[in-house]
């Protein structure tokens, strides 16, 4: 089974710490492997595990900052 891909829309970040707060909370979630843009404001999100959307809304919401949208990714755009 492939690993799920999704792309997350967050506003709020402003600077590299933001960045590093939103990754560390996304990527401390059994299975989730997170790569954040702060100049797109998005997290592009592998799954290797059942983790809803509102769990990681949950996560990053808690240290600050909104999820504006979760979308489902064909390609990866992390490396």
């Amino acid at each position: 089974m492939d690993a799920m891909k999704k792309v997350m829309q967050i506003s709020g970040m402003k600077c590299e710490h933001c960045r590093g707060r939103i990754e560390r909370a996304l990527n401390s979630l059994p299975g989730v492997h997170a790569e954040v843009s702060l100049k797109k404001k998005t997290a592009a999100i592998r799954l290797d595990s059942a983790i809803s959307d509102d769990q990681m809304t949950r996560a990053v919401e808690a240290v600050g900052y909104k999820v504006v949208s979760i979308k489902e990714q064909k390609g990866w755009l992390g490396g």
